[in-house]
């Protein structure tokens, strides 16, 4: 004789929370609509992979430590007259691009929301199961350059290739000199054709000589960006600019 007291227990050692949380509603919704076993079975296995799912959402939206509130929802697509909101939607909802390890660059001045909308993009594609992070470009250069100087920067590449997606913003803002620039360069070319970047820059390719010291480095870092890429240019006022006026 099967002794449903002991149930709980087994549910736990199984690792199904949700399911221990909710056999005894469930089973009393099932003997009020006539549900048969399969169907019973079914409704507690579909709320416990829901949750599993939502919880590692949760755990991948913190591990990518994207900055906080920056969702398609709050971004104010009517304050930009160059913005195609259908196009930005479209990279949020599509995985395909991140997959096929294509590339995003998102250029504008200073405070039209460029990093709003990288961190939004992310967001939405780590609901959809593709694992991400979010770096200040100078922050990882700094990260890059200890590990070259610790002589382990191809461990430290290695383990940024775990995400099929990186984000590096404001990649303006890193130093014109050759030990920041080179370390940079390897990651780009490390991540060519096998992951992602989507890069925020308030520097046009024009100017990356700005970045890069060599020239020649310049060029080919260019070249493996925009080889897979989506450009994405914003020639709006910054928010803080409309404000004033």
């Amino acid at each position: 004789m099967l002794n449903t007291a002991t149930l709980p227990l087994l549910l736990k050692q199984l690792g199904l929370p949700n399911m221990c949380a909710n056999w005894e509603e469930q089973a009393n919704n099932a003997q009020e609509q006539n549900w048969t076993y399969a169907q019973y079975l079914t409704v507690l296995s579909d709320k416990e992979a829901a949750d599993r799912k939502q919880k590692r959402i949760r755990r991948h939206i913190k591990e990518a430590k994207l900055p906080v509130g920056k969702t398609l929802d709050t971004f104010d697509f009517k304050a930009s007259n160059s913005i195609n909101s259908a196009q930005i939607t479209a990279l949020a909802e599509s995985t395909s691009w991140v997959t096929q390890a294509s590339n995003v660059m998102i250029f504008g001045p200073s405070g039209v929301g460029k990093t709003h909308l990288a961190a939004a993009i992310a967001h939405r594609l780590i609901e959809q199961g593709i694992r991400a992070q979010f770096m200040q470009a100078t922050s990882l250069v700094q990260k890059l350059q200890q590990a070259r100087a610790e002589y382990k920067l191809p461990e430290t590449i290695a383990k940024l290739a775990r995400y099929p997606l990186l984000i590096l913003d404001d990649i303006g803002y890193v130093k014109k000199n050759e030990a920041e620039t080179g370390v940079l360069f390897e990651l780009i070319a490390d991540r060519y054709e096998t992951n992602s970047l989507l890069i925020t820059s308030n520097q046009a390719f024009s100017e990356w000589d700005q970045i890069f010291p060599d020239s020649v480095m310049a060029v080919a870092a260019i070249d493996r960006l925009v080889h897979h890429a989506t450009i994405i240019n914003i020639q709006d006022d910054s928010y803080r600019t409309k404000a004033k006026k």
